[in-house]
């Protein structure tokens, strides 16, 4: 579950390039990528902190692509991300009643949970935060129902984010997108079919980012929350990739570990 390559898993570019998109965003702004990573008006050298932020979120992903520093640069950006996680985990308990909160809660960490997926597959092998990857990766699946939950919370605006001309219909999208999110959930949290389902997942999301919010780009393009939107759909559709990248090795490896225990038994 270690030594992992850019050539032959992919994930790593679309985490890495997510990172760097919202590190750019960050930069070129000087502002956080509201309303996704929350930190309130009125916060100390909030100017500051975002240009921190957007430094840190680009030198993370940079390091990423370099393999000596990727392991580096998969830790900074899971502690980059638990800290806009738990920003968010303090405004859900002023109000737990209210799922819009959670919902940014386990998006954020979804995002961590991709960084903690890449830190394990590049530890050392055999190492006990190695052997912890799949069980870290299964966890994304409880993020995945809180990806549905939202679409279920805010179902009866969720048509008019699909755009019209995709047949056969935004209220067909917006049921088969809900429905995927929860049968997604089930398949990575059970193990069963959970590479197809990330894969599946992956598609979903970068639909969602390509549709939804990268026409923004071009009907609002001096809007700040479309920049902010597109990075956070970006990160999260890499983050799903990363994720299933290291359910189909963890599938492998879990193949490999069945053959040659049967060879073991046929051959006594």
């Amino acid at each position: 579950m270690s030594n992992r390559t850019l050539a032959t898993h992919p994930g790593f570019y679309a985490y890495a390039a997510g990172a760097i998109a919202l590190g750019l965003i960050g930069l070129a702004s000087g502002d956080f990528a509201t309303n996704w990573q929350r930190v309130e008006p009125g916060i100390p050298g909030r100017t500051a902190l975002a240009y921190l932020a957007g430094l840190l979120e680009l030198a993370g992903g940079l390091a990423l692509l370099w393999p000596r520093a990727a392991r580096a640069g998969a830790a900074l950006l899971t502690a980059v991300f638990s800290v806009f996680t738990l920003l968010w985990v303090a405004k859900a308990l002023q109000d737990p009643r209210i799922y819009d909160s959670w919902g940014n809660v386990f998006e954020e960490l979804s995002l961590v949970i991709a960084g903690l997926v890449l830190s394990a597959s590049l530890a050392p092998r055999n190492s006990a935060f190695a052997l912890k990857e799949g069980l870290i990766a299964r966890s994304y699946g409880i993020c995945v129902i809180s990806f549905g939950v939202v679409h279920v919370v805010i179902f009866a605006a969720l048509p008019a984010y699909v755009p019209r001309w995709i047949p056969p219909g935004q209220m067909f999208w917006a049921i088969t997108t809900t429905v995927c999110f929860f049968l997604a959930a089930a398949a990575i949290l059970s193990g069963i079919l959970a590479t197809l389902a990330t894969r599946l997942l992956t598609i979903m999301i970068a639909g969602f980012w390509l549709f939804v919010w990268t026409p923004r780009l071009f009907t609002l393009p001096h809007e700040h929350f479309s920049w902010s939107a597109n990075g956070i759909a970006f990160a999260m559709a890499g983050a799903c990739w990363a994720v299933s990248n290291s359910t189909a090795e963890t599938a492998k490896l879990k193949a490999s570990a069945r053959e040659a225990n049967l060879a073991m038994s046929t051959s006594v």
